[in-house]
């Protein structure tokens, strides 16, 4: 991301709106943060402690204290503002249970990841961004990037990096066309897929034209659509898949461990297991999930995509720094030093597009697939009726509970529970 020193009136106008649609309404506390945020100018000299959460590995001495080093940096180049800094330890995953629970005696500033956004919304725990400050996250982010952290037209917080999945394949066994199409690859070795892991299986059925909250993710009305055709033939087409003898079901790390071993070919995962790989890293291939040929059609596979990024509580003293802050922490500079120190792949496009990032396959991998092989995982809290119902249909398949002549049905089944919490 292009940094760029931020106003303190324009961050302070974001702010306040940001705290009326977080908590749902104007509070006394709202309105003094505001006042005193739009009175800051950026040479006002500042005297302030500012609480930062973040994850544990971001601060560790392993990873060179990473964000301990970017807030001294921050603080050295704002020579006006004498800054404090108190850290504290809260992952991504665990942002939303935890700041949530009591906003007020929460961080400034956390990282936290997307689907936690509407908890967050909903616990008036999070500001949404305006001025000048949404128009440098909106000038350095793809459009995909910019709905995991949206909700309408509201931005909330500085992405840092997508979360999604894609494929990893032998070279020796794949060539890079056999990787362009699943079944390709399942006429030439084997391939290991999560097919009971609901984070996997919807990539077919939204391949083919079904819907999790509407196209893109962001359609609330309009529910999950698995029903007709759309939906049978894609079941049809994993039953066959399930009995394919070059399928492998990665159910309890199966694919990892073949593909380590020779025995599987290719497997999807994310950037998390990299480091678990012990193939030859020469001879590791990465690119997005393959299209899968569905009755005589080529049909691109969509993974859900989420992000992780920077949020600021509402609740803070000092908004223009918290602001600034998050901006900074979200930088082109801040997401490569991140990259370097942890292998976290940036997601702003002039990060995405620097020396190290733009050479890197797995980095080329997540966001092609960020960008143009997947869809957004929704963040409403209807999504949570997906789960439970998408693990059994696959658990379903591989049983051989599900077959080509009860798919309708069983489909049918699938799409009541998705929508209703309904699980069969």
């Amino acid at each position: 991301m292009k940094f760029r020193k931020v106003s303190a009136l324009l961050l302070a106008g974001a702010m306040c709106a940001a705290t009326v649609v977080g908590c749902g309404k104007t509070s006394s506390t709202s309105g003094t943060s505001s006042n005193d945020a739009t009175k800051a100018a950026e040479d006002e000299e500042i005297t302030a402690t500012i609480t930062v959460w973040g994850p544990a590995e971001d601060q560790s001495i392993d990873n060179g204290e990473w964000l301990q080093n970017m807030c001294k940096k921050f603080n050295d180049e704002h020579p006006k503002w004498n800054l404090t800094f108190k850290y504290g330890t809260c992952s991504e995953k665990d942002a939303g249970s935890t700041v949530s629970a009591d906003p007020s005696a929460s961080a400034d500033v956390y990282m936290y990841a997307n689907d936690q956004l509407q908890t967050l919304i909903d616990a008036g725990a999070i500001s949404k961004l305006g001025g000048s400050a949404l128009e440098t996250v909106k000038e350095n982010n793809s459009e995909a990037m910019l709905k995991t952290v949206s909700i309408g037209d509201d931005v909330y917080g500085v992405p840092f990096t997508g979360n999604t999945w894609f494929l990893f394949y032998n070279k020796d066994i794949f060539t890079a066309d056999d990787v362009k199409n699943l079944d390709t690859m399942l006429s030439k070795g084997k391939v290991s897929f999560k097919l009971t892991d609901s984070w996997y299986i919807g990539s077919f059925y939204i391949g083919n034209g079904c819907t999790v909250f509407g196209a893109d993710g962001t359609d609330e009305a309009s529910g999950i659509d698995l029903k007709g055709d759309k939906a049978t033939d894609v079941t049809k087409y994993l039953v066959d898949l399930a009995a394919n003898p070059n399928f492998v079901n990665d159910a309890d790390s199966a694919g990892i461990t073949g593909f380590n071993d020779g025995t599987v070919g290719a497997f999807f995962s994310g950037t998390w297991d990299m480091s678990n790989i012990k193939l030859d890293k020469s001879k590791v291939g990465v690119v997005a999930a393959p299209t899968y040929t569905l009755n005589g059609k080529e049909n691109q596979m969509k993974a859900f995509a989420g992000s992780k990024a920077i949020g600021v509580n509402p609740n803070c003293k000092y908004p223009q720094v918290a602001v600034a802050l998050a901006l900074y922490l979200g930088s082109d500079d801040a997401q490569v030093s991140r990259y370097e120190a942890r292998g976290i792949i940036p997601c702003n496009i002039g990060a995405a597009s620097s020396d190290k990032v733009a050479a890197d396959e797995m980095a080329a991998a997540q966001n092609d697939t960020m960008n143009n092989k997947s869809v957004m995982q929704p963040t409403f809290k209807g999504m949570s009726n997906w789960w439970t119902p998408a693990e059994n249909m696959g658990k379903s398949i591989i049983a051989g509970e599900t077959t080509k002549d009860n798919a309708a049905d069983k489909t049918a089944e699938f799409n009541e529970g998705a929508n209703n919490g309904i699980v069969k």
